[in-house]
């Protein structure tokens, strides 16, 4: 099996329950055969990639889809410790947002986001951006095999 047809788990660190849905549907219609696994806030997200308290069996994620307002702790404070953290700073960051304020651009890239991608408000236009993210990342980049 080639690296680029090896499903990925994909951590999609989402509060919103309609982006959420979205981007579930986005793989489905995309038949992306990536397993999809959500946290819906900071504090969920961290307690996933650290394999704590109901996330312990949780699998390393090979990408993160990671919004910025985030309840608990923002976007911002877990692209900061996934970065800074030796354990997980190989995982692809990609910065899935709302804002296109250029401050959250620019600090996202300080922090070491692997890419920034403002959320489109159109239905068709989210569907097609998680397509391509799906694309870049998993069978254009090839990821680390941990």
């Amino acid at each position: 099996m080639t690296p680029a047809e090896r499903a990925i788990d994909v951590l999609l660190i989402e509060d919103d329950p309609g982006d959420e849905l979205i981007t579930r549907e986005a793989f489905e219609h995309n038949k992306i055969k990536n397993n999809l696994h959500v946290a819906h806030d900071g504090e969920e997200g961290l307690d996933f990639l650290y394999r704590r308290g109901q996330y312990e069996g949780a699998p390393r994620p090979d990408l993160v889809l990671l919004d910025l307002n985030l309840p608990k702790y923002d976007g911002r404070q877990l692209l900061e410790t996934i970065k800074s953290d030796p354990d997980l700073s190989h995982i692809p960051v990609v910065v899935l947002t709302t804002s296109s304020a250029e401050e959250d651009i620019l600090r996202s890239y300080k922090l070491h986001a692997n890419a920034y991608v403002t959320k489109p408000v159109d239905l068709d236009q989210f569907m097609n951006a998680v397509r391509q993210i799906d694309e870049f990342f998993v069978q254009v980049v090839r990821l680390p095999q941990f």
